[in-house]
């Protein structure tokens, strides 16, 4: 039976109202980005700029100055998600195809285990992790960053990954070792390719949480060498003044590469989410 017109005009509206919700943080962002100090601070609240401005942009982008920093900051919060992702899939792969695959004593344990590894808070162990990195000389660097991130999200790509795999057929290894295949040529002939939606979705979420990760950057690292985006947007609130302009320029600059990845790979990104409710 057809749908009401009142029925479709009422989702329609319903679905304008939640976009608008959840949108509404983004634009505000935005705007405040390009609004003068003035008109952030002006009462009553302005919400459209009067006189917008991209010049904190061409500051943060172009400048050599102060601003300037921030760059290599981006460039610091890059490559270390993008080298803890690498990590964290390329060896949480391997181990979650053991344990969706392989039988062996104390695997239910071990799986456990590493769940309960990834939800301790990381005040609970940032005192022994800074006193060990202070004597390996490893403070303020971006491979202690590196380690101590891809060390707590391989628990999680492992356990997003073995879901995935438990729903890939059986019978597909099995006739790839008729063919003579071993057990790592299965998974990089066949697995993988199969697992393609899934690894970017798990991809996509480590890159982001290694992204936006703020409490442990901001206890081991304290100069540019190191320094990462959450860190640097927090510190434009000093003790008697704070930037709300170059805090909002810098939250959407960090805003920029997570969208621009998920828009890129959005395809692949449903099918991994949704692939365990189809498969199997």
């Amino acid at each position: 039976m057809s749908k009401s017109l009142g029925y479709k005009i009422g989702i329609a509206c319903g679905a304008l109202l939640l976009a608008s919700f959840i949108l509404a943080p983004l634009a505000w962002l935005f705007l405040s980005s390009i609004a003068e100090l003035k008109e952030l601070l002006a009462i009553p609240l302005r919400w459209i700029p009067r006189h917008p401005t991209f010049a904190r942009y061409g500051g943060i982008l172009f400048s050599q100055g102060p601003e300037s920093e921030f760059r290599k900051i981006m460039w610091n919060s890059f490559s270390i998600a993008l080298a803890v992702t690498v990590i964290c899939v390329f060896l949480g792969s391997l181990a979650a195809y053991a344990f969706s695959r392989l039988r062996f004593p104390g695997r239910e344990r071990v799986l456990f285990l590493l769940l309960f590894s990834y939800m301790l808070p990381p005040i609970a162990f940032i005192i022994p992790l800074y006193q060990n990195l202070s004597q390996l000389g490893m403070l303020d660097t971006k491979g202690a960053l590196i380690l101590v991130y891809s060390a707590i999200l391989v628990p999680f790509v492992i356990w997003m990954m073995k879901t995935y795999f438990d729903t890939i057929p059986r019978d597909l290894e099995d006739a790839a070792k008729i063919d003579g295949c071993t057990h790592l040529g299965t998974l990089f002939r066949v697995i993988f390719p199969l697992s393609l939606p899934g690894i970017v979705a798990t991809l996509l979420f480590a890159f982001l949480m290694s992204w936006e990760e703020f409490f442990i950057a901001l206890i081991l690292t304290s100069t540019l060498q190191a320094k990462t985006i959450p860190v640097a947007i927090a510190e434009f609130s000093g003790r008697h003044s704070i930037d709300f302009g170059m805090m909002a320029t810098g939250g959407v600059l960090a805003a920029l590469p997570p969208v621009l990845i998920a828009l890129l790979f959005q395809r692949y990104i449903v099918e991994g989410l949704l692939s365990g409710a189809v498969k199997g």
